[in-house]
């Protein structure tokens, strides 16, 4: 008897693992700040690939109703970490909200300054006197100001018009000669598929400081939450795995729910956006941040540059 449940012992220690709930992971609610596209493709990749339920995280991603409303919801403690904009961020931080970066996803600039291709505007010196739309106030008409100044023109040679998310429409119609906030992975494709191709002057090029283009921020008062690690661990992880196997991350990309993405904008949009991810995404360049934060205040889009620690970290 003894030995035949020595034999039995491995088969019911099998029956038991199967039949035994396994334990949930700890949770962490990310809300993005647009409609699902391949600006997220590393989060996607990593919840799809199990990288943030490897690391005991049961991760939910949330696509807005109101594109600014994330960060507000993480500082009120009614989420765990959002998506946003360096630039944004800073703002956010100047007002009071306790947010603090913790990692990046897209660690270059996709702002930029477009016209159309075959149009007359060949460079910036030829938009003296003409239209240029915008979208945003503020940070937007901050860029074109400096780029103008770069090639020696200033904002009272041009006429602003806002459009209202409008970009590529009012170059068409010539409601405007130029926009300003077309992203270069978004809107010149989709003025390629038009075929009224683009072309972009890149705000890096003329005058403005490199900065992250999107990061994650979480509340300044759960910076020491151990998920927080883990998460960015996992989406470490997750651009790995995107950027050694581009084909098969698209595929776990648009699966599931997210057929609709399986279009060509979205196509396009994925090939230009692959080189421009943050490789380590939770390692912070502090002089980087601190040269466009002195940017932003010298601009008057900020009032005041806190300390680093305040409001951007790499978590240890």
């Amino acid at each position: 008897m003894k030995k035949l449940c020595l034999l039995l012992l491995p088969l019911l220690y099998a029956i038991l693992v199967q039949i035994t709930p396994a334990h949930a992971g700890e949770k962490i609610t990310v809300l993005l700040d647009w409609f699902i596209n391949p600006d997220h493709a590393p989060l996607y990749v990593a919840l799809e690939k199990g990288f943030f339920k490897d690391r005991g995280l049961e991760v939910e991603l949330i696509a807005p109703s109101n594109p600014n409303d994330p960060p507000k919801l993480v500082a009120a403690g009614k989420a765990d970490i959002a998506v946003s904009y360096q630039h944004q961020h800073q703002m956010q931080v100047d007002q009071g909200l306790p947010l603090v970066r913790i990692a990046t996803l897209i660690a270059t600039p996709l702002n930029s300054l477009v016209v159309l291709d075959n149009g007359p505007v060949k460079s910036i010196r030829d938009l003296k006197g003409k239209t240029i739309g915008y979208s945003v106030g503020g940070f937007e008409t901050a860029l074109l100001k400096v780029m103008l100044e770069k090639e020696g023109l200033g904002l009272k040679d041009v006429k602003l018009v806002n459009v209202n998310f409008s970009l590529s429409p009012s170059l068409f119609t010539g409601q405007a000669d130029g926009v300003i906030g077309a992203f270069r992975n978004f809107e010149l494709n989709q003025m390629a598929i038009e075929k009224r191709p683009g072309r972009a002057f890149l705000v890096e090029e003329y005058g403005v400081p490199a900065y992250d283009e999107l990061i994650l921020v979480a509340n300044a008062r759960a910076i020491g939450d151990p998920r927080l690690r883990r998460f960015v661990d996992a989406l470490e992880a997750g651009v790995q795995y995107l950027v050694n196997h581009p084909q098969e991350s698209w595929q776990l990309f648009v699966g599931n729910d997210r057929k609709n993405l399986d279009d060509e904008l979205n196509r396009r949009a994925w090939r230009d956006t692959l080189p421009r991810f943050a490789l380590r995404p939770g390692a912070l360049d502090k002089n980087r941040y601190n040269r466009f934060a002195r940017f932003l205040q010298e601009q008057k889009i900020v009032t005041k540059v806190p300390a680093l620690e305040t409001w951007a970290v790499e978590l240890p």
